[in-house]
């Protein structure tokens, strides 16, 4: 039976549906804009959004500062167009206020990880103070070993850099051999997590990454927690004990 003392997960496309999400509150912030005087056609609206973010990545703080920026001043003068831009920062995070939600199988598994004596950690990359407020709006960190956060802006440290996984293992004074990474990601999750020699597990449950390839195949591959539990049971012998129902705290 393989040893295993600890499991870092990715939080994006990985405990929740990042991409759908993002989607969707992008769309609306759109159409809150429209709604506050844009006038722009939505489809070039969403399109000159979207252009913007790949430009400047998902991290950028500004998207509809520059938005704006960017486009014709007739298309919302006379409006103040910070109006605009409060009406879209509004909008996505009505959108988040509603919609954030982990995968309730996520949180169930986590739930029971959280009676054995693994590490349960979080290895990630973002600015630091947002992907750790995911982690309370999604609750789950509860369920985390609290010295076990990973976040890339804090350490310093960005994927797929092996370096971020070694500090990780490092740290929680777990050797890679004994340490299990699981994430969407082929080349931000997987490679570097098998480059340094720790387990890896691929969830495929749609994202952006979804066909992706990596470079380096995981020892494992799930579509939901509930196959990770399996296979935890299988490989590595962790007993979680009787499954709780579902909402139970």
């Amino acid at each position: 039976m393989k040893k295993l003392r600890a499991i870092f997960f990715d939080i994006d496309d990985t405990l929740y549906p990042t991409t759908e999400f993002a989607r969707q509150a992008r769309e609306n912030a759109v159409d809150a804009m429209i709604e506050a005087g844009l006038r722009l056609p939505r489809a070039d609206a969403l399109r000159e959004l979207f252009e913007l973010i790949e430009e400047f990545s998902s991290n950028y703080e500004h998207h509809y500062d520059k938005m704006l920026v960017r486009i014709p001043r007739s298309a919302y003068e006379p409006i103040n167009p910070i109006v605009i831009i409060a009406a879209a920062v509004v909008a996505y995070h009505e959108t988040k206020f509603r919609t954030l939600r982990a995968y309730e199988d996520a949180v169930e598994v986590l739930k029971l990880l959280a009676r054995t004596d693994l590490v349960r950690g979080v290895i990630t990359t973002g600015i630091a103070v947002k992907q750790a407020e995911k982690l309370l709006r999604l609750r789950v960190y509860r369920y985390l070993t609290p010295t076990a956060l990973f976040i890339s802006d804090q350490i310093g440290i960005s994927k797929p850099n092996v370096k971020l996984y070694q500090r990780a293992c490092q740290d929680v004074g777990v050797p890679p051999g004994e340490a299990l990474m699981v994430g969407d990601h082929p080349a931000g999750d997987i490679d570097p997590a098998k480059k340094l020699g720790m387990w890896a597990c691929r969830v495929r449950r749609g994202g952006k990454y979804q066909h992706a390839d990596g470079a380096r195949d995981p020892d494992f591959e799930i579509h939901n927690f509930w196959e990770l539990l399996e296979i935890l049971g299988r490989e590595f012998g962790i007993d979680v004990g009787p499954r709780e129902p579902a909402g139970v705290p």
